[in-house]
């Protein structure tokens, strides 16, 4: 019988991959946190997102894979265009392509990695490509001044604001009222 998968710790999961990547940082009571500061972390990251089963929480794939998460997180939360930026992404992409098959399902692609261990990256960096070409305006940080998560808004109109309306709203909806209350 294979081992349980510890918990996932995180306050914001299920978001698209390269979303999820930098969700791996949050934080909680004031303390930054920090899902991958090692391997084991690493191990619930790669089974939120279906990759368990096809790389290795190893020390080498968790280098990769925050080199990805840092070149993201500039991309993302840095100034839209930043040059050096884009080119960090870009290095990340650069570890990895996508090669045509044709299945007796039809057509189809297949990651492939000169190195494995840059694949979990690499998909994070390739799903914000497609992020990007979907609906870029959609990519969002949490609202909240505290919180450092990201979504991506599915919402009819477009209009979500907060990681969760559950946490980050109704911290900010509580706020306000005490604040209002202290004005009268």
């Amino acid at each position: 019988m294979p081992a349980a998968t510890p918990h996932d710790p995180r306050p914001l999961t299920g978001e698209p991959l390269s979303l999820d990547l930098l969700n791996t940082r949050w934080n909680q009571d004031g303390a930054a946190q920090d899902l991958l500061a090692d391997e084991e972390g690493l191990g619930i990251w790669l089974a939120a997102g279906g990759l368990d089963d096809r790389f290795a929480a190893d020390a080498p794939t968790l280098r990769h894979t925050l080199t990805a998460r840092d070149a993201l997180h500039a991309v993302v939360d840095g100034a839209p265009g930043d040059a050096a930026a884009l080119a960090r992404v870009d290095k990340v992409l650069g570890h990895g392509r996508i090669r045509a098959t044709l299945t007796p399902e039809g057509p189809g692609e297949e990651p492939e990695f000169g190195d494995p261990a840059w694949g979990p990256g690499w998909l994070a960096a390739r799903d914000y490509l497609g992020l990007l070409a979907k609906a870029p305006d959609r990519i969002r940080a949490c609202a909240h001044d505290a919180c450092v998560l990201h979504f991506f808004d599915t919402s009819r109109n477009g209009t979500r604001r907060w990681c969760s309306m559950a946490a980050c709203g109704n911290r900010a909806k509580a706020s306000r009222h005490y604040a209002r209350s202290r004005e009268s």
